[in-house]
């Protein structure tokens, strides 16, 4: 039974790493921006082009799944 759902079971795996490290990503920038004396426009910035990586990642991710389906 597990070899029929091994793919299923690696994408599964991939994306839940990939979505801890990019949790673990936020958490060091977080960190950074705290103890450095980073403008509050420079903050925004990076938080911007953090959640843009991840809106990114996660389209990417809709879309394969659309493609695939055919729809």
């Amino acid at each position: 039974m597990l070899a029929e759902y091994y793919e299923q079971l690696e994408i599964l795996g991939t994306n839940i790493t990939l979505g801890i490290l990019f949790l673990l990503i936020g958490l060091a920038i977080r960190d950074v921006l705290k103890r450095s004396s980073v403008p509050k426009f420079g903050q925004i910035i990076v938080w911007l082009v953090l959640f843009l990586g991840c809106f990114g990642f996660i389209a990417k991710g809709i879309i394969q799944v659309l493609w695939e389906s055919g729809i």
